[in-house]
């Protein structure tokens, strides 16, 4: 499944919200050296339950919309 995740980095309280069919991930990470990535990597198998390695970026890894690859 490909969903498309809007990263808000440096938040002070990480959460997933939906809005409009995209996926608005805060994260609690700086956007530096893909530490911002890789926390939106984790939050995403923890939202849908399944290990990290089932989630792969699609395009966007500078971008802060990006298009994720879950296997579910």
């Amino acid at each position: 499944m490909r969903i498309q995740v809007a990263v808000h980095p440096n938040s002070k309280h990480p959460h997933i919200e939906s809005k409009e069919g995209v996926l608005h991930v805060y994260v609690s990470a700086r956007a530096v050296e893909g530490r911002a990535n890789d926390a939106v990597v984790e939050a995403i198998a923890r939202h849908f339950k399944v290990s990290k390695s089932r989630v792969a970026f699609v395009s966007g890894l500078k971008s802060k919309v990006k298009v994720l690859s879950v296997d579910v």
